[in-house]
């Protein structure tokens, strides 16, 4: 009899475990930031500003190449949410060496030849070196390569993933 109650039973509590897996997670809020009440003294003339935090991650450095990007783009940038249906998406892998220089930035995926003229030029746009890749790149490679997704809005404006965020 208890063999047949737990054939009869493990149906059930397989469904029940499913249906606990799809229940919905309200979204994480942020923390907010502490402020620091402490003034801070201005920085002096002839004082260099600080150093941008170091790279731990491959994400923390796309991060910050997307950031250099967006801000050589501004006009052409959008943010805030992203529409429902996306007119066009372009993914490019951008190749960078040791010293920050662009060796290269080449259409991935894209079927809007229009986007990827814009996606190809904004990042050949950006004047400045990258930053140094520094421990991301292995001794043997001469370029770190990764790639950029750019998502486009009706008016062939874009915002980055790496940059994106959750939507």
């Amino acid at each position: 009899m208890s063999r047949t109650v737990n054939i009869l039973l493990a149906p059930l509590a397989l469904l029940t475990l499913l249906l606990s897996a799809c229940q919905k997670v309200p979204p994480l809020t942020p923390p907010t930031p502490s402020v620091d009440a402490r003034p801070r003294p201005p920085l002096a003339e002839t004082e260099a500003p600080r150093p941008a935090a170091p790279m731990k991650t491959m994400d923390d450095y796309k991060t910050l190449v997307a950031q250099q990007i967006l801000d050589a783009n501004t006009p052409i940038t959008f943010s805030g949410r992203l529409p429902p249906m996306l007119p066009a998406i372009v993914v490019v892998t951008i190749s960078i060496d040791r010293d920050g220089d662009l060796r290269g930035v080449t259409v991935k995926r894209s079927r809007d030849g229009e986007a990827s003229k814009v996606a190809l030029a904004a990042v050949k746009r950006v004047g400045a070196p990258f930053p140094k890749p520094l421990h991301l790149l292995h001794h043997s490679h001469k370029t770190l390569d990764f790639s950029e997704t750019f998502l486009f809005n009706e008016h062939y404006h874009f915002q980055l993933r790496s940059l994106a965020g959750p939507q």
